[in-house]
């Protein structure tokens, strides 16, 4: 990283090529809205971001592992919580594991590769993972690039379209 501008003007020129990704950030209104809390919301910290075992699928010189989010959410209201952000489907959509972290190659569940950590008092708590914005970056960073220019982790693209505008159900 050489710098962090809020306007990347001076970085721009015409052979650059963009793209906006989706946010698993999209979907956490609905999820609040039935009822379901988001820790990192409530205290103010940035959503824990794990590095995966699960490799992507090549293209051309892009590659990597998967990153997902992590959101612990109450065994009772686990199927709502899938019922919500399968409506989201690009912003992450259904979670990509559920209660098992070690299966997509999470050692700790309690210390992220990014974001801040949580450990939940409650133990009906379950950690839920859904696919991360941060991925691409990692696919980025491992083709070498001349340069790149992306948003910090937890800190996405910002529009005016509402979380229902996304919504396909």
């Amino acid at each position: 990283m050489i710098d962090e501008p809020f306007d990347i003007n001076k970085y721009w020129n015409d052979d650059l090529v963009t793209f906006v990704l989706g946010c698993s950030m999209s979907f956490e209104l609905p999820l609040i809205e039935a009822g379901i809390q988001m820790q990192h919301i409530q205290n103010d910290t940035i959503v824990p971001m794990y590095q995966t075992s699960i490799d992507c699928e090549t293209a051309g010189q892009f590659s990597g592992k998967m990153v997902v989010t992590q959101r612990w959410i109450p065994r009772e209201k686990l199927v709502r919580s899938i019922q919500i952000t399968s409506r989201f489907p690009n912003q992450h959509g259904t979670p990509i594991q559920v209660g098992n972290s070690s299966e997509i190659g999470i050692e700790d569940p309690y210390k992220p590769d990014f974001g801040d950590p949580w450990i939940p008092e409650n133990e009906e708590l379950i950690p839920v993972y859904w696919a991360c914005g941060v991925t691409p970056q990692i696919a980025i960073q491992e083709a070498n690039l001349e340069i790149m220019i992306t948003h910090s982790p937890g800190k996405m693209f910002l529009t005016d379209l509402k979380d229902e505008d996304m919504a396909v159900i």
